[in-house]
């Protein structure tokens, strides 16, 4: 097979193998309390703490408008609250409860387990080969949007 073909099949591999990972998370979520925006959300706050929610968007890649609606559903579960921000009263955070918390405990540790299934077809080194070429790709179609 040409070179041409050869990265065009590698990118048609790629995107079907993404597609399969993302299919088999949304999945697993359909079996929760919450969805993967929720989860992006609250994974968020679990790792990194109280976060202004004018900024949560850009940090999971989810648009503005959706921000509000995901947070009020998180809310209304028990999972987070808004904390107004001392110094600026036109900031707010969202924070997580102690009952979100222990929810992402349990959570994070079924995630870690389903994605080390899908990456048990591999060895430590093959794992560690795909990062750093996936890494790469990456890399550079960043560089191709500007």
């Amino acid at each position: 097979m040409e070179e041409k073909n050869r990265r065009i099949n590698a990118f048609t591999v790629f995107m079907k193998s993404s597609a399969s990972v993302e299919k088999l998370i949304k999945q697993d979520f359909l079996k929760k309390e919450i969805n993967l925006n929720e989860y992006a959300i609250l994974e968020l706050l679990y790792h990194k703490g109280d976060q202004p929610i004018q900024s949560i968007g850009r940090k999971i890649l989810m648009g503005g408008g959706s921000i509000t609606y995901v947070i009020d559903k998180i809310e209304d579960k028990g999972f987070l609250y808004r904390k107004p921000c001392e110094e600026d009263r036109r900031k707010m955070f969202a924070c997580i409860t102690e009952t979100g918390k222990a929810y992402m405990d349990q959570r994070v540790v079924e995630q870690e387990a389903l994605i080390n299934t899908i990456f048990d077809e591999w060895d430590d080194d093959e794992v560690e080969n795909a990062i750093q070429l996936l890494k790469r790709v990456g890399i550079h179609a960043e560089s191709l949007l500007k």
